[in-house]
């Protein structure tokens, strides 16, 4: 079975991981969010946005979102869920072969990177870094155990995400990595000017 096929599979379901009702994804949405050093971001853009959860909340940080997932029925719960938020641009996309236009300041990849080949992983943290702004975050959070859909593993994804930034964050724990990268990394201190 395809990929694409695989999540319009699942996403027959309209909550498919549990988005809504698990507290680890709750926990999940909180630290990713919570590690953003800033509060505003200008241009945003979340790949694999799913249900369009973590996606009403990053709207709530951006002045403008793109949000872009390979599923259709994936992207009809997200209009839902980003129904209050006119910022919100949805677009139905395979990354890495289609691809945005514009710079943004945030790059939110939440468990995707697993589902792509370790080239094509390769591919799109090359596209990552062309469509980061200067003062850009890229931020990817994934569960870090084996599945049998992952085609890579999470530590390579983010390994591979990592070449040619900085560091800006890195949480993990038993069950996900939360990285950030930036080229020019600024702390939360530096952005309010306590330093």
């Amino acid at each position: 079975m395809s990929t694409a096929a695989y999540f319009e599979q699942i996403y027959q379901h309209p909550d498919p991981f549990q988005y809504r009702d698990r507290w680890y994804e709750a926990r999940k949405r909180a630290l990713t969010l919570a590690s953003l050093p800033r509060q505003r971001y200008r241009n945003g853009w979340e790949l694999g946005c799913s249900n369009g959860v973590l996606t009403a909340e990053l709207a709530a940080r951006c002045d403008a979102l793109l949000a872009t997932d390979l599923s259709a029925a994936a992207l009809a719960e997200a209009s839902v869920s980003t129904q209050a938020h006119a910022n919100v641009r949805l677009q139905q996309a395979s990354h890495p072969d289609q691809w945005p236009q514009g710079r943004f300041d945030l790059i939110v990849v939440s468990e995707v990177g697993y589902y792509l080949s370790p080239q094509d992983v390769v591919t799109m943290a090359t596209q990552l870094r062309g469509s980061l702004a200067d003062d850009g975050l890229l931020l990817a959070c994934h569960w870090v155990h084996p599945f049998a859909e992952a085609r890579t593993s999470a530590a390579q994804v983010h390994r591979t995400f990592a070449r040619g930034l900085e560091e800006a964050f890195c949480y993990q724990d038993a069950d996900m990595l939360l990285q950030g990268w930036s080229a020019e990394p600024v702390s939360v201190a530096r952005w309010e000017g306590l330093r």
